[in-house]
């Protein structure tokens, strides 16, 4: 494993226009819990499944228990930024890593200081009224005694991808150009299972693929280095 971390270490020294792709996995060594491990809120017992009450029809037909569970479960506030968010705002800043795409809400990576990073699901961290638009504080969502309302009567929705929605049309085009351009793509934190996201390892065309993560996943077969190792561990090497 060693000689695997040394060789990854490598392959960012050589690389100059290096991506991240991150899943929960970046988060989890933050202490907050992921959705599909043996413990992960996916395996949990609620009144409803975690995968129906994050719907987009469910946030509109059942708005109580969504943000019962939502305010309960999807507060990331306290948590902070772990080895790996802040190895990678050093490659930011040494000019090699041109863009972090990330499949989390957190928000850690730009509490970390990086500037580029391109969030698929969205983020916890904003909320807007669903008919003025006018935006609102994941504080002011979290604190809410109630389902959290605008001055303007209407609903705040978290400006998160539930499930039945689709994915921000430019975030994902960024995230394509991104990746397609990368020389070294990193692909870490992620069982590559949840669709479309998981298909944007398909554009890759550099010379290096590398992917971390503690369990081996599809595509382990193209890459050029699996490492089956914590994250903190293999950042804090390099």
């Amino acid at each position: 494993m060693e000689d695997k971390i040394k060789s990854f270490g490598k392959l960012v020294a050589e690389s100059n226009k290096i991506v991240f792709f991150g899943g929960a996995g970046v988060s989890t060594e933050s202490g907050i819990p992921d959705f599909r491990s043996q413990d992960g809120l996916y395996n949990q017992k609620y009144k409803y499944p975690p995968e129906l009450i994050l719907s987009y029809e469910f946030f509109w037909n059942n708005t109580e228990e969504f943000y019962k569970f939502y305010i309960d479960k999807m507060n990331c506030l306290k948590y902070a930024p772990n080895t790996t968010h802040r190895k990678l705002v050093g490659l930011e800043k040494q000019k090699k890593l041109v863009a972090v795409v990330t499949q989390n809400i957190d928000g850690l990576h730009q509490k970390a200081g990086s500037k580029n990073v391109y969030e698929l699901h969205g983020s916890v961290l904003r909320n807007y009224c669903v008919k003025c638009k006018k935006f609102y504080s994941a504080e002011y969502v979290f604190n809410s005694n109630d389902i959290p309302k605008c001055t303007c009567g209407a609903l705040i929705k978290p400006d998160v991808v539930l499930y039945g929605e689709t994915l921000n049309y430019q975030i994902l085009n960024d995230s394509i150009k991104a990746i397609s351009e990368a020389d070294l793509l990193i692909v870490a934190g992620t069982s590559l299972t949840v669709s479309p996201a998981s298909g944007l390892i398909n554009y890759f065309k550099g010379k290096n693929l590398v992917l971390i993560n503690k369990d081996s996943t599809f595509y382990d077969q193209k890459a050029d280095l699996v490492i089956n190792d914590s994250l903190g561990k293999v950042f804090d090497k390099i």
